[in-house]
C-alpha cells in the first residue's frame, strides 16, 4: 500500500474543495471519498487503487432513509446496508431491496458498507485484483486476460472486446428494477441520473465505469412510491449459500390483477457488465396472461442477446431458470 493522506471532512462543500485544492496542486493527484472502505481499502493493499489522499465523508450527515412528500423513499449515500436491508418501509414497500442486500457479503461487511459504497463496487473479476495481469480496466490498452482465460463467473451481457467484467453488487440489482434515481452534488451543481443510466458498458473505456466526474459526490438515492398490489423478491444463484457473488441473479417487480401482468419490472446481476434492466423481457409480458409458456417466453427473451465466453456458457440457462423462478414467486406460481 501507498503513502496517503487522509482529511476528515465536515460538510459536502468541505468534501469538494478538498478534492479541488488537491487535484489543483498535485498535478495527477488521485483523490478518493472514504466512507465504509470495504471494497476501497481492499483494493489499496492490493496495489489497485492507489490514491494519494482519502477524504473522510462519514460526518456529512448523509446517513437517513426517509419518506418523500411523494410516497417514495430517499436514501442517504451514507445509510449502511443492515441499516437499511432492516428499514421497516423498505421491508414493506420495497422487498426486493432489503432481499437483495441481506443476500450480499456478511453481516458484519453489512455493517460496514454503505448505500454509495455498494452503488460504486468495483468488479471481482480476478484480473482486475491481479496487477501483474492484463486489464484494460485497470490498465487501459494492456488488454484483457478474461477474455480466452478463467470466465467462469464473469458477463455475457454487454461485453466488448476489452473487457467481460461483471458488475458484482445485488444492491444495484434491485435498485435497477426499481427504477431508483441517483442524486449527485458536483463542483458544477447538483444532477439527477437514472439507475439504468448510471453505469457505463465498457465499450473502448472499461476504465469508466459510472458518469461520475471528479470531485462529484453521491448524496442520496430515491425511489418512486411502491406500485399498489405489487409483489417483488429477488433471486440469487451462487456456488456456495453465503459470502459468494451471483453468477445469476433476478430482482423482479409484478403487479397482476385479472390473470394479466399489468406491471412487470426485471432486473439481472451475475450476467451483465452493469446491473442488467431486462426491458425486452418486461415488454413480452406487458398486458399477457400469466403462465407458464408466458414466464418461459420472457426468460428466452431476456438472455436472447447473450454472448458467452470460452468458460461461462452454462450461464445463459442458468439465468433463464432464475428469472423464469423469480417470476414464478412473484406471482405465486412457485413449483416445489
Amino acid at each position: 500500500m501507498e503513502l496517503f493522506q487522509y482529511t476528515k471532512a465536515t460538510s459536502i462543500p468541505q468534501a469538494q474543495e478538498i478534492a479541488r485544492r488537491s487535484k489543483t496542486a498535485q498535478q495527477g493527484a488521485d483523490v478518493r471519498f472514504i466512507a465504509g472502505g470495504t471494497t476501497l481499502l481492499d483494493l489499496m493493499k492490493l496495489d489497485v487503487e492507489r490514491p494519494t489522499r482519502l477524504v473522510d465523508i462519514n460526518h456529512l450527515g448523509l446517513d437517513k432513509i426517509e419518506t418523500t412528500s411523494d410516497g417514495g423513499l430517499r436514501i442517504g449515500a451514507l445509510a449502511r446496508n443492515s441499516a437499511l436491508a432492516h428499514d421497516a418501509s423498505v421491508m414493506r414497500d420495497y422487498r426486493v431491496l432489503s432481499e437483495a442486500l441481506l443476500s450480499g457479503a456478511s453481516g458484519q461487511l453489512r455493517n460496514m458498507a454503505t448505500t454509495g459504497g455498494n452503488l460504486l463496487q468495483r468488479t471481482r473479476c480476478m484480473y482486475f485484483r491481479d496487477t501483474a495481469m492484463a486489464c484494460n480496466k485497470r490498465n487501459p490498452g494492456s488488454g484483457c486476460s478474461a477474455i480466452g482465460g478463467a470466465n467462469r463467473g464473469l458477463a455475457i451481457l454487454g461485453t466488448s472486446a476489452q473487457c467481460i467484467a461483471t458488475n458484482p453488487s445485488d444492491m444495484n440489482v434491485a435498485l435497477a428494477a426499481l427504477e431508483a434515481v441517483v442524486h449527485i452534488q458536483g463542483t458544477n451543481g447538483d444532477r439527477t441520473v437514472s439507475m439504468q443510466d448510471f453505469h457505463l458498458l465498457p465499450g473502448d473505456t472499461p476504465q469508466r465505469e459510472t458518469v461520475l466526474e471528479p470531485g462529484d459526490l453521491v448524496t442520496y438515492i430515491t425511489l418512486p412510491p411502491p406500485k399498489a398490489g405489487a409483489r417483488s423478491t429477488y433471486l440469487k444463484l451462487r456456488d456456495r449459500a453465503s459470502y459468494e457473488f451471483a453468477l445469476a441473479s433476478a430482482a423482479v417487480i409484478v403487479e397482476s390483477s385479472g390473470g394479466r401482468f399489468n406491471h412487470v419490472r426485471i432486473a439481472m446481476g451475475g450476467v451483465g457488465t452493469k446491473p442488467w434492466r431486462m426491458l425486452e423481457a418486461e415488454r413480452a409480458l406487458a398486458g399477457v396472461a400469466v403462465s407458464e409458456d408466458a414466464i418461459r417466453n420472457a426468460a428466452v427473451v431476456a438472455l436472447r442477446d447473450a454472448r458467452p465466453q470460452s468458460s461461462n456458457g452454462f450461464k445463459v440457462e442458468l439465468a433463464k431458470r432464475c428469472l423464469a423462478q423469480a417470476l414464478r414467486t412473484a406471482t405465486g406460481m412457485v413449483r416445489s
